[in-house]
C-alpha cells in the first residue's frame, strides 16, 4: 500500500498547487486582498474553507483516539465545540460591521482601535504565536503518525511532518487567502467523502450499523456511558470543553474569517453550511473510533487507533489510501489558515507599528511564515503524546483574549489597561499550569486561566479610565449596522 500511498500523495499535491496557482490570477494588490481575499468571500466557499480550517488532524486521529481512550464523552466534548458555534451568531455581524467601516485585517487591530492600544493588539498577537505554533505542530504531527503508520515505517515520522508543513506553506504563500480558500474548499470535500467511506466499509466488515452497535454495547458499554472507562471526569470534561466552546472567537485563524464574506447573507450560509458538515464529520470520527476500539482493542497510543485501523485491512487498500489523503488534507489546511492569520497578525500588529509607512509590510508576514513552518517542524519532533489534549492545551491559552473580544462589543467600561492584564497575567498562569501539569483544588489550568483572565479584566477596567469617546466611536457604526439589518 506504501507505493499507492506516494502515488496519491503526490497527486494531491500537484493537484493543490494547479489550484493555488490558478488562485493567483484573482490576486489584488494589498493586504486586505492577501489576507482576507479582498473581502468578497462567498457563502458556499466559506462555510467549506471555515470546515477544513477548524476540523484537522484532530478529527480522524486525534478526536477518534479521544474515542477510543475515553469513549462517548469524546462526543460530547465536540458537540459543546459545535454549540459554541452560536458565538459566531452573536459576534460575527458585529466583526463584519466593524471590519468594513474600519478597514481591520486582523481581530488583533479591531482591539487595538476600539481600546485605543497598539500594545493590546500587539499581546493579542504574541500570545496567538505563542499558542498557535504548538496547534500547527499538533498538525504535522498528526499526518507524522499516519503516514508512518500506515506505511510500517517507509514513510517515516518526520517526513509527514516535511511534507505537511511544505504543502501548508507553499499553497499558503501562493495567493494568500485566496488560494487558501480554494484548495480548502478541495481538501474539505477530500476529507469528507473519504472519511464516509472509510467508515461504512468498517462497519460493513463488523457486520452492519446493528451488529457493530450491539459488539459494541456488548464488549464495550463502558465507553457507551459517562463517565466512561477512565479518561473523563466532570472537571476532565469541563477543562476540555471550555476553551473550545470560544474557539470561534478566541482563535484569530477561525475569527479572521469573519471580515472576509462578501455579505451578512454569506456568512450566514457559511454558519449554516459548517454546522452540516461540522456534525456530520464530529460522528463520522467518533465512530471511527468506536470502529478501532473493536477491531484493535489492545493498542498502546490511543493516537495510533487510526494508523493501525488502515493497516489492519479491515477496508479495502484503495479506501484505505484515499482516506489517508483525506486525512492529510484535513491537517493541511489547518496549517496553511493558521500561517495565514500569524503572518497577518506579524506583519499589521507588531510590524506595522514599528513601521508606520508600512513598507515591506508582505515582506515581513511571508518570513513570519517560514519561522512559523520552522518553529512547528521542530515542535512537532517532540512526539508529545494525545493530539487532542495538545490542542485544547493551545486552546486554552487562547481562551484569555475572550474578555478583552466580548468587552470589544459589549461593555463600554472596559479598558486597554483592563485588556492588557488579562491577556498577559492570565496568560502566564495558564501557560505555567499546562506546563506542569498543575490543577489547583482539583480544576483544570483552562478554568484557572479563564476565570482570571474575566477577574483582570473587570476590576482592572474598573480602575482605570477607558480613552474618552473611543468606545462611542467604534460601536455606534456597529450598532446602526446590527439596526439597519435588523440583527440584535
Amino acid at each position: 500500500m506504501t507505493g499507492g500511498i506516494t502515488i496519491a500523495l503526490v497527486l494531491y499535491a500537484l493537484l493543490g498547487i494547479v489550484v493555488a496557482l490558478a488562485a493567483r490570477r484573482g490576486l489584488g494588490e494589498g493586504a486586505s486582498e492577501y489576507y482576507l481575499a479582498g473581502r468578497r468571500a462567498g457563502g458556499v466557499i466559506s462555510a467549506l474553507s471555515y470546515g477544513a480550517t477548524t476540523y484537522s488532524a484532530f478529527m480522524m486521529v486525534g478526536l477518534a483516539g479521544l474515542t477510543y481512550a475515553g469513549g462517548v464523552g469524546a462526543l460530547g466534548f465536540e458537540l459543546i465545540y459545535l454549540a459554541g458555534l452560536g458565538l459566531v451568531a452573536i459576534f460575527g455581524p458585529r466583526f463584519w460591521l466593524a471590519g468594513q467601516r474600519f478597514g481591520f485585517i486582523t481581530p488583533a487591530e479591531m482591539l487595538s482601535y476600539r481600546y485605543d492600544s497598539r500594545l493590546v493588539g500587539g499581546v493579542m498577537a504574541v500570545a496567538a504565536c505563542i499558542f498557535l505554533i504548538p496547534y500547527s505542530a499538533v498538525q504535522l504531527m498528526g499526518i507524522g503518525y499516519l503516514l508512518s503508520g500506515v506505511t510500517d515505517g517507509t514513510i517515516g515520522f518526520e517526513a509527514g511532518i516535511f511534507i505537511g508543513a511544505a504543502l501548508a506553506l507553499i499553497w499558503t504563500l501562493a495567493a494568500g487567502l485566496r488560494s487558501v480558500l480554494w484548495t480548502d474548499a478541495l481538501q474539505v470535500i477530500v476529507m469528507l467523502v473519504t472519511s464516509l467511506l472509510a467508515v461504512g466499509f468498517v462497519v460493513a466488515a463488523l457486520g452492519g450499523p446493528a451488529s457493530f452497535l450491539q459488539s459494541t454495547m456488548e464488549t464495550r458499554g463502558e465507553w457507551l456511558s459517562v463517565p466512561g472507562p477512565g479518561l473523563f471526569s466532570l472537571t476532565t470534561f469541563i477543562g476540555l470543553t471550555l476553551p473550545w466552546f470560544f474557539f470561534s472567537i478566541s482563535n484569530p485563524q477561525v475569527s479572521q474569517r469573519l471580515f472576509t464574506t462578501e455579505s451578512l447573507g454569506a456568512m450566514r450560509v457559511m454558519l449554516l453550511g459548517f454546522l452540516v458538515l461540522g456534525f456530520v464529520y464530529t460522528l463520522v470520527s467518533v465512530l471511527w473510533g468506536f470502529s478501532a476500539l473493536q477491531l484493535l482493542p489492545e493498542l498502546e497510543r490511543a493516537d495510533l487507533a487510526t494508523p493501525q485501523l488502515l493497516a489492519s485491512g479491515a477496508i479495502p487498500a484503495a479506501v484505505a489510501i484515499v482516506l489517508v489523503v483525506g486525512i492529510v488534507a484535513a491537517a493541511v489546511s489547518t496549517v496553511d489558515s493558521i500561517l495565514l492569520s500569524l503572518s497577518a497578525l506579524a506583519a499589521r500588529d507588531l510590524y506595522r507599528p514599528l513601521s508606520p509607512r508600512g513598507s515591506r509590510e508582505m515582506l515581513a508576514g511571508q518570513l513570519v511564515m517560514l519561522m512559523v513552518t520552522g518553529l512547528a517542524i521542530l515542535f512537532a519532533r517532540l512526539q508529545l503524546d494525545l493530539i487532542t489534549i495538545l490542542s485544547v492545551a493551545s486552546s486554552s491559552g487562547l481562551l484569555v483574549t475572550v474578555p478583552a473580544i466580548v468587552g470589544c462589543f459589549f461593555w463600554r467600561r472596559g479598558t486597554a489597561a483592563g485588556a492588557l492584564a488579562s491577556m498577559v497575567i492570565a496568560g502566564i498562569a495558564v501557560t505555567w499550569l499546562q506546563l506542569t501539569g498543575t490543577n489547583p483544588l482539583g480544576i483544570p489550568g483552562s478554568v484557572w486561566g479563564g476565570g482570571l483572565a474575566v477577574g483582570l479584566f473587570v476590576v482592572v477596567s474598573l480602575m482605570t479610565n477607558p480613552s474618552p469617546g473611543r468606545a462611542e466611536h467604534f460601536l455606534q457604526p456597529v450598532e446602526e449596522g446590527l439596526t439597519r439589518h435588523r440583527i440584535r
